[in-house]
């Protein structure tokens, strides 16, 4: 089966690296055999969580054909705290409307 491991070391800088694994392989055996563990770093490695196309999962969590594993980097700011600075900022509420 071919899964594809992903991360996000920048915000437009996206690494995916397609796996070939036997079925019912876990997470942490994608991991292991995309790479992208060594080319990361331990250090690196620690402060990241394993998502299941944008769901948390677990490292034996088994995995199918077409899976998506993302490496999770945790988060800088606060989403809700990061919109109402800019609106403290920029006084303007920026909202998309559907027509």
């Amino acid at each position: 089966m071919t899964v594809w491991v992903v991360y996000a070391a920048a915000p437009h800088g996206l690494i995916k690296v397609p796996v070939q694994l036997p079925v019912g392989a876990s997470a942490r055996a994608a991991l292991r055999a995309s790479g992208l563990g060594q080319q990361l770093g331990s250090a690196a490695l620690d402060g990241l969580r394993l998502g299941l196309w944008g769901r948390l999962c677990a490292a034996d969590t088994p995995l199918v054909d077409g899976d998506r594993l993302e490496l999770l980097r945790p988060l800088l700011a606060d989403p809700m705290e990061s919109r109402r600075h800019r609106l403290k900022r920029d006084g303007v509420r920026k909202v998309k409307r559907s027509v």
